[in-house]
């Protein structure tokens, strides 16, 4: 039976979540194991529609989404017991037992209703009284380890159930046990290479990242040059719910592994151009080690420099993607301010990020001549700091902080003339 789903991830990269689930949808063999049909894009996210395999596949193959939800039912609603009725409507025990734990999660945009923890309350009443009308008994509720996961959101006149097949979110594919002070989320991070232009059949460029922190970037984007599956190494909560195609879902994983398997045999004979470097050498131990525990063949290449003297690691050109820190001095990772350097309104901080940005701009125009660059930062200034003219930026947000994806082209000889500004694309 076809279901319909709503894949939620960060804002900003609906349209590269949407071009991703038609690639996914378009693999070898998925029109046989998984077929599904892309929809809309939606604030947030993109609905698809398939067979329950095809939650499946998204799950284990998505790397922007941050679940995959199954949708239940929906109504217009006017007040909290309307909502309670859809959900003591449903027959939830033919996708789970009154022996699993439960959660209620609540989103509304424009919703008139004033409290939505009330409504989450209602949404559980209404499950746990359905249950124990059909079976003599009701589920209890975990809000830290559920075994079932049930969303509701509410626009202005509607709202929607549904059921979560994800279990923890997408982005914690298994693999990142060690981050730093402020770790960019795995999905974010490749919906950014997505719109970055690095993509499947189009990594063949050398991959450079100068503040590459834990490597979520270099991790990621090596394993979407190898066209490995980010969900293969974790458990999913459609596995525990009832009636699940156990068929399905190891034909899907067997054709993962063997996919992964023939990339890591291609990748030894012929290694990627990838590489990091940062100034801290704890960091780059974290990247190593996040490294092996992804999977990954050989050895991370890796060296420790201050960004404001990288050089190329490789003969030619390719894209330079960072995230540096921001909100706090960057002029080198990791050092705060002493209390007795901060004072009111001083522009000690804006001095060093000037410092900083001024160095690095002149590493740019002087050593990465014909290089693509790209920097996703919170410091929506940055173009004026380095003095440089971007040929895109991108709004995108790191949880409730307004960011931007910048590209700067530094076209050859482009280190002469009004402040080193590149050339518009």
């Amino acid at each position: 039976m076809s279901q319909a789903f709503f894949a939620p991830c960060p804002r900003g990269l609906e349209s590269a979540l949407a071009e991703e689930l038609r690639e996914i949808a378009a693999r070898p063999g998925m029109a046989t194991l998984a077929p599904f049909q892309v929809h809309r894009e939606m604030p947030g996210g993109v609905t698809f529609s398939g067979e329950m395999v095809a939650a499946y596949a998204v799950n284990l193959h998505s790397r922007i989404a941050s679940r995959v939800l199954m949708r239940v039912a929906a109504r217009g609603y006017r007040r909290e017991d309307d909502i309670y009725d859809l959900a003591r409507g449903q027959r939830w025990e033919q996708w789970f037992s009154p022996d699993e734990t439960l959660r209620v999660d609540v989103t509304a945009h424009r919703s008139p209703l004033q409290s939505l923890n009330f409504v989450g309350l209602r949404v559980k009443d209404g499950v746990c009284d359905a249950m124990r009308e059909r079976l003599g008994a009701r589920p209890s509720v975990d809000t830290v380890s559920p075994d079932v996961r049930i969303y509701a959101h509410l626009t202005e006149h509607d709202v929607t159930l549904y059921l979560d097949t994800s279990g923890e979110p997408l982005f914690k594919r298994g693999w990142r046990m060690e981050k730093g002070e402020a770790p960019l989320k795995e999905n974010l991070a490749a919906g950014i290479l997505r719109l970055a232009g690095w993509v499947p059949g189009q990594t063949e460029q050398p991959f450079y990242d100068p503040m590459c922190g834990s490597g979520t970037f270099l991790v990621e984007a090596t394993q979407v040059a190898l066209g490995l599956a980010p969900g293969a190494g974790r458990s999913f909560a459609f596995e525990w719910l009832k009636g699940a195609d156990t068929r399905g879902w190891q034909a899907l994983k067997a054709a993962a592994q063997a996919d992964a398997e023939a990339a890591r045999q291609r990748a030894a004979a012929d290694p990627l151009e990838i590489a990091g470097s940062d100034i801290s050498t704890d960091l780059l131990s974290m990247t190593e080690a996040n490294w092996q525990r992804a999977g990954l063949p050989g050895e991370p290449r890796l060296k420790q420099v201050d960004a404001r003297f990288a050089q190329p690691p490789f003969a030619a050109p390719g894209m330079l993607l960072m995230n540096p820190p921001y909100g706090e001095r960057i002029a080198v990772r990791g050092e705060r301010r002493r209390p007795q350097d901060e004072a009111p309104g001083d522009g000690v901080e804006d001095e060093a990020a000037n410092q900083f940005a001024s160095a690095f701009a002149t590493t740019l125009k002087q050593n990465f001549a014909g290089w693509q660059v790209w920097v996703f930062t919170g410091d929506l200034g940055l173009p004026r700091r380095l003095r440089l003219k971007e040929s895109r930026r991108t709004p995108l947000y790191n949880g409730n902080i307004e960011c931007r994806l910048f590209r700067f082209d530094m076209v050859r000889g482009g280190n002469r003339g009004n402040h080193g500004a590149t050339t518009p694309s």
